[in-house]
């Protein structure tokens, strides 16, 4: 039996990241945040509230999920704070995960 030992104490790096964006996106109202987002769009936590069933304090927390784990972006806009899709970082993961599947598997 063939087995990569080294990885049975310590997750590499790379597969941490991937965690968190797979945890991040595990959540329902994550996932509903994350289809709000048209090609190319930034919102506020306020725009996201809108249409949300959720609260503002829980959409902003859900955000911070979001953009910790990578999969969103962010920038301050004098008061406002405006998210987007990360679709590099989350490509770039995912092409990571097929890369494993196609030649570690």
């Amino acid at each position: 039996m063939l087995m990569h030992h080294d990885y049975s104490r310590a997750i590499p790096q790379t597969w941490q990241q991937i965690a968190k964006l797979f945890n991040a996106l595990g959540d329902e109202h994550r996932q509903r945040i994350m289809l709000t987002f048209e090609p190319g769009e930034r919102l506020t936590a306020g725009q996201l509230a809108q249409v949300s069933t959720l609260s503002r304090p829980t959409v902003s927390h859900h955000l911070k999920i979001l953009r910790e784990a990578g999969v969103l972006e962010h920038e301050r806009q004098g008061k406002e704070i405006y998210f987007w899709v990360n679709k590099d970082f989350i490509q770039g993961s995912l092409q990571q995960v097929i890369t494993y599947l196609k030649n570690d598997i």
